[in-house]
């Protein structure tokens, strides 16, 4: 699932989950459950139930809590992690937590980034784009060995 979505974040914190990738997600299930948490930049990820619970016991197993970045880790990705299931509209209703965390006002961005997905504030994703831009630019250079 890839691609980029626009959507409007409501009064009550709910942002319409985009169909392509309700569909490509979610079929026919009656369940349409994915974990919201926070991420490094100041976005949150959203996952799916099956693709969480890979990525929060590979984290579980390799990482000590007699570890100081290790428990940095936990505490920031594993903790704040929420189960949200889509409801009947299919609106996903954001935390509050987890909202101020983003930074989540009224216009949002969903990207999709094959096994998980981001939802930025869309002036702060604008702002991280700009500020990053040599970053992107160099980390494109260093894949210069992949040949098409």
């Amino acid at each position: 699932m890839t691609g980029e979505y626009r959507n409007t974040l409501d009064e009550k914190g709910r942002i319409l989950f985009p169909a392509k990738l309700r569909n490509e997600l979610f079929g026919e299930s009656e369940k349409n459950i994915l974990i919201v948490t926070q991420s490094f930049d100041r976005c949150l990820w959203l996952y799916t139930l099956e693709e969480w619970k890979v990525l929060s016991s590979k984290i579980m197993e390799t990482a000590s809590p007699f570890s100081k970045q290790n428990r940095l880790v936990l505490r920031s990705l594993i903790a704040p992690a929420q189960e949200v299931e889509l409801d009947k509209a299919g609106r996903l209703s954001i935390p509050q937590s987890l909202r101020e965390y983003a930074g989540l006002s009224k216009d949002c961005i969903i990207l999709g980034i094959n096994r998980y997905m981001e939802l930025w504030d869309s002036e702060s994703y604008k702002s991280y784009l700009e500020e990053n831009e040599q970053d992107l630019k160099d980390a494109a250079e260093a894949l210069s060995t992949i040949n098409l």
